[in-house]
């Protein structure tokens, strides 16, 4: 099991080019199921999660062949059962359902595994292949769908927390087969929803608003290969920004798109971060005074739940005190008491975070607890006085793709190393 060795004080200055996203690319790969002809999906990222999901898909029987960032899928002939000791490794192999339901109506996967964040719940999910006709059971930690056929109705996905992404882009894979017309109402809006929906036009579906809190879908006989393009990852690109923030001279991201970026270039503009932005760059120059700010985890557009972890260890080091409360995942805090080790001064009180900013952080022995708090760690540990020894990284590498060698080449100092070592 690796661990990161990073030694602060180090400035960045340069370029980095953002990779494919993650949350775009897996249910998009999932979605090659649908079809029994060859699918060819570009810019996917090097992760361990998409290990995992084209593991998954050749369990169940798919050609799959991976290149230079270029993955083919041909699910000629499937099955319709994931292997427990695959799907419990990541929480987005649900979104294997839908597509699995839609064209083989019949789906067997485990309850999925990933960060532990709280509860995530995939009620809604299920609610919505009741909806379109199917019969939902559990038997024995299994999820077990079956359905004679499919047919389009008006489902709501609005959770407690707000719209589910996985939950939206799994009824629009279920629903592309259906008979009828299915209506997908409050929808997530996210950019990976649309990523996939643009995806799924070009197999063939009919399918109108997605982006939007309503999303229409027109269903076909059958859908045929496509390839296609996943976009950047607004997230890594968020991560890159708000290490340029922290420890950052001036250091401009390639191959990103800005607007799915709003909500967190307001909050560093907010901060007194200086933002330029070209049609795929942006370039954050940060000044000698920061500001504190008060903000909310929101759905998209609002800003992003996972970038909250990021931003607080941002915020750990401006003068003043500042605010985040979590709407989305109330339980995403388990980063705050390793940042406490590296002697961030923060309060919690439910979902809310109040940080008292300080000149600087130091070094220290901490533990990485799921994806996103693992990236805040190193960010936190680039501007820290000495040396932060981070362990269990094997979840950082769930949804970045070399972020020690990416910081190095803007001027980190980041060493990887394995536990016993």
């Amino acid at each position: 099991m690796d661990k990161m060795i990073v030694h602060g004080g180090r400035s960045l200055k340069g370029e980095v080019c953002i990779g494919g996203s993650k949350n775009s690319a897996l249910p998009i790969l999932a979605a090659t199921l649908l079809t029994r002809e060859r699918c060819v999906i570009e810019r996917v990222p090097d992760l361990s999660d998409i290990h995992y999901m084209l593991t998954i898909l050749s369990e169940l029987g798919c050609e799959v062949e991976r290149a230079s960032g270029i993955v083919q899928v041909k699910a000629e002939k499937i099955k319709t059962e994931a292997p427990y000791e695959i799907v419990r490794k990541m929480r987005a192999s649900v979104c294997i359902l839908g597509p699995l339901l839609g064209r083989e109506y019949a789906a067997t996967v485990s309850l999925p595994g990933g960060c532990i964040i709280g509860d995530r719940p995939i009620d809604l999910h299920l609610k919505g292949f009741e909806a379109l006709g199917a019969a939902v059971q559990m038997k024995g930690g299994d999820i077990c769908i079956l359905a004679s056929h499919l047919r389009g109705t008006t489902i709501n996905l609005q959770g407690k927390y707000g719209p589910t992404v996985l939950g939206t882009d799994n009824i629009m894979m279920a629903a592309v087969l259906a008979e009828g017309t299915t209506i997908i109402e409050d929808a997530a809006q996210e950019p990976e929803v649309i990523d996939l929906a643009e995806f799924l036009i070009k197999m063939g579906a009919k399918i109108h608003g997605a982006g939007t809190s309503q999303i229409v879908i027109e269903g076909v006989k059958e859908l045929h290969g496509a390839t296609h393009t996943v976009i950047p990852d607004r997230i890594e690109a968020g991560t890159f920004l708000i290490a340029g923030a922290i420890a950052g001279k001036k250091v401009t991201l390639r191959r990103c798109i800005p607007r799915h970026l709003d909500s967190l270039l307001k909050a560093l503009s907010a901060i007194g971060l200086e933002i330029t932005t070209e049609e795929e760059s942006i370039t954050i120059s940060p000044k000698k005074s920061k500001k504190p700010i008060h903000l909310e985890t929101l759905p998209y557009p609002g800003f992003a739940t996972d970038l909250q972890a990021q931003l607080c260890a941002l915020l750990c080091t401006i003068q003043g005190t500042s605010t985040i409360t979590e709407t989305i995942f109330p339980q995403r805090f388990m980063h705050l008491a390793e940042l406490k080790r590296m002697g961030a001064l923060i309060e919690l009180d439910g979902t809310l975070a109040t940080i008292t900013g300080i000149p600087q952080l130091s070094g220290a022995p901490v533990m990485a607890s799921d994806l996103r708090a693992s990236a805040a760690l190193v960010l936190a540990a680039l501007s820290a006085d000495g040396i932060t020894e981070i362990n269990r990284v094997y979840h950082i590498d769930r949804g970045y793709e070399a972020i020690d060698q990416k910081l190095n080449n803007l001027g980190a100092h980041i060493e990887r190393r394995s536990a016993q070592g």
